[in-house]
């Protein structure tokens, strides 16, 4: 199939800044969606199916857990029933709002009165993850033609990021991923307001996206809407700044901002915080790693676009922080890091230098990457066989759950805790702080998540629940039920 480009910039150059306001969209290609490709529809629901297949078996094995899918199926539940989010796992009626400031989750409240289930969070974080393949695709066709919008898709779609964050439970990163890469495809596309209007969403997604905000408002200005830019950018520092210094302690019952001590950064002297901007940003190895790993699945040809830019409030939060598990390349953490890095190779190779043989180079070289690293994280699980039986203990752990009424005050281990968060009111057993005083006690002592506590500490505290009064329902497998009048 032949490959085209078309580029409305001399090959080589970065866009600069017009000395005037821009009039009607600079590109040819950003004539919108008439003519787009359909087949990029096609594609979002086998992305669809796909995350949906992983995190649905993971919740029926029981490898999700309450930290974090019980947690935010307590926030979901709670706006269903018309109040504000309260996670009884984070503590007794722990106000959400005043852990992460993300009221976008109330849009779920109505899906998830129709079918109450930590499903459908699940199947709701895998539709916002697979439609963000329809604008990086649909523009890469257009931009570049159709070998490089199959790569594209490919290589978002099979994402080490996306993968990781179907892999861990459900997360409010899911919104802000299909929003990225609407407003950067209209951003690259000229389509400025376009861009700001998915763009400023983010503010309900998570505190510290405010600064992706600010981001991309920059790049507007720098393409010439200065003052839509400049608005936005102000809007976005601004509505991080009342989120985390006024909205989230106003709600928390401490009245401060719980995440600002994992910050290194915070409390250092001048000396303190110009290490941890420059050399501690490369180390440890693995921030480094991150780093390839990101441009890798785009055969660094991202690295030629001012669109990512957009990553680097994301990539500076996280390697600042004192906690190693933002440093990677596990968990959740890099989801919305994956539409940036697209959406900036297919920025660069609209206007790619050396012809049409540079481009498909490149292109061979994106969809290597990630065939390479698609083994590694948890969409491949689907190939293994395992993952498509179910082991004997879980039948006994739904027929130990079951024996719990609806309605009843439970302290559960982690991977249990997601089982019974739609029916019944779930604390964490062992969580440091939390008192126990739930009517029910259920936990795995023969497969032991080892967090919050460890084994050991576990079998400590069933002994010190037994001598409260808790007395054994049921004992197989390894499953424990306690109750106590």
């Amino acid at each position: 199939m032949p490959l085209t480009t078309r580029s409305p910039l001399p090959p080589g150059r970065l866009p600069a800044p017009p000395a005037a306001e821009p009039g009607p969209a600079a590109r040819p290609a950003a004539a919108g969606a008439a003519g787009a490709p359909r087949w990029t529809w096609g594609a979002a629901a086998l992305l669809f199916a796909v995350y949906a297949a992983v995190s649905v078996q993971n919740q029926q094995h029981m490898l999700t857990t309450g930290y974090d899918l019980g947690i935010f199926e307590q926030a979901v539940r709670s706006y269903a029933h018309g109040h504000l989010p309260v996670s009884a796992l984070k503590g007794p009626g722990f106000p959400l709002l005043g852990d992460h400031f993300s009221p976008i989750l109330a849009t779920l409240a109505p899906f998830y009165l129709l079918w109450p289930s930590p499903m459908t969070l699940l199947l709701a974080q895998a539709a916002l993850l697979a439609v963000g393949v329809v604008p990086l695709a649909r523009w890469a066709q257009r931009a570049a033609g159709r070998t490089a919008a199959l790569v594209v898709a490919f290589g978002y779609g099979g994402s080490w990021g996306i993968a990781s964050a179907v892999g861990f439970d459900f997360h409010e990163v899911a919104f802000a991923v299909p929003l990225l890469a609407f407003s950067l495809t209209a951003l690259a596309e000229r389509r400025m307001r376009a861009a700001v209007a998915w763009a400023l969403p983010l503010l309900l997604v998570k505190e510290d996206l405010g600064l992706t905000v600010a981001a991309i408002g920059v790049l507007v200005a720098w393409y010439g809407h200065r003052r839509l830019g400049l608005a936005t950018a102000l809007a976005g520092v601004l509505g991080s700044a009342l989120e985390i210094l006024v909205l989230i302690p106003a709600f928390n019952p401490s009245g401060t901002y719980a995440y600002w001590g994992g910050l290194s950064a915070t409390g250092q002297g001048p000396g303190g915080l110009l290490y941890q901007l420059t050399i501690g940003l490369v180390t440890p190895d693995t921030k480094v790693v991150t780093l390839v790993l990101l441009l890798a699945p785009t055969a660094f040809t991202a690295v030629r676009s001012p669109l990512l830019v957009v990553a680097v409030p994301t990539l500076l939060w996280r390697f600042v922080s004192t906690d190693p598990s933002y440093w990677g390349t596990g968990f959740q953490y890099s989801a919305d890091l994956m539409p940036i890095a697209f959406a900036a190779m297919v920025d660069a190779l609209s206007r790619w230098p050396g012809g049409i043989r540079a481009v498909r180079a490149h292109l061979v070289a994106a969809t290597a990457a990630t065939a390479a690293l698609l083994p590694q994280y948890p969409l491949f699980q689907l190939a293994q066989p395992s993952t498509w039986s179910t082991s004997p203990r879980v039948a006994v752990a739904h027929r130990i759950l079951a024996l719990i009424p609806d309605g009843a005050t439970v302290s559960a281990s982690n991977r249990l805790a997601p089982q019974l968060t739609s029916r019944t009111t779930v604390s964490e057993f062992g969580y440091p702080g939390l008192p126990l005083d739930s009517r029910w006690i259920v936990v795995d002592t023969a497969d032991p998540q080892g967090w919050p506590i460890s084994g050991d500490q576990q079998q400590d505290d069933i002994a010190a629940a037994e001598a409260q009064g808790y007395r054994t329902v049921a004992d197989q497998d390894g499953f424990l039920l306690l109750y106590r009048r």
